[in-house]
């Protein structure tokens, strides 16, 4: 009975020892299959090319804007698009030119929850847009008031070309974005943007309303607009985090 006794303890003894043993090597090996993904923080930069694919398609236009942004944090990024456009807006009695620079400072929020080593976003951004622009009245056809009780005015049959211009008008607006930007390479990045606008103040060519303004696009008659962009960009990467 106490040989039986004896055993037991021994393998009890044994079995305690080996489990002790192999704690660690468990918890490292536990260790080195934990794996920690790291993105990149740093400046992308990049164009939207629906401009020169627009200026292809229409005559009438032509614009080049470059875009960028910093990441922060893990969720923000500090955003600005700067750029040159020309635009020739042609109504029923009018043909007007609009040209200048802007530029559209802001935020972008990435709402997307990303898997793993992925890059991608899904974000909302915040905008005060600047633009310094000259505006052209190209050709109109005038009202003509005749003067004679009944009879109301009418637009003449002959249309003056003599152009007139005003230069150094400026305007100043926000714009709410709704965007995604897709890693499709490493570091390379497609992405495109719905924006609405609201413009804050214009200044209007003498005697003529202003109807298109650089970086802002068609001003409406509730002086709002909207803007789309195609961009393909590159982040330079700086540190990971």
């Amino acid at each position: 009975m106490y040989k039986y006794f004896i055993n037991l303890c021994f393998v009890l003894a044994f079995v305690n020892g080996y489990s002790q043993e192999n704690t660690p090597k468990e918890k490292s090996e536990e260790k080195k299959d934990t794996v920690i993904y790291k993105t990149g923080y740093g400046l992308r930069i990049g164009a939207d090319i629906s401009k020169p694919v627009l200026a292809i398609v229409d005559k009438s236009y032509s614009g080049l804007e470059i875009v960028g942004d910093y990441r922060v944090s893990e969720k923000w990024y500090v955003a600005t698009e700067l750029g040159y456009e020309e635009e020739i807006t042609f109504e029923d009695f009018t043909a007007s030119t609009s040209k200048g620079s802007y530029i559209r400072l802001g935020a972008n929020y990435n709402a997307y929850e990303n898997w793993l080593d992925m890059n991608n976003e899904i974000y909302v951004g915040m905008r005060y847009g600047f633009a310094m622009f000259d505006h052209t009245l190209n050709s109109y056809t005038p009202n003509v008031t005749t003067g004679t009780t009944g009879v109301p005015p009418y637009f003449s049959p002959n249309t003056i070309q003599t152009s007139v211009t005003d230069e150094g008008l400026t305007a100043h607006w926000t714009e709410l974005q709704l965007g995604i930007k897709a890693e499709t390479l490493k570091n390379l990045f497609i992405g495109f943007s719905f924006s609405y606008k609201i413009m804050l103040s214009l200044d209007d060519q003498t005697g003529f309303k202003t109807l298109y303004t650089p970086g802002f696009n068609r001003v409406f008659a509730s002086d709002t607009g909207f803007g789309f962009n195609y961009t393909i960009s590159y982040l330079i990467p700086f540190v990971n985090k």
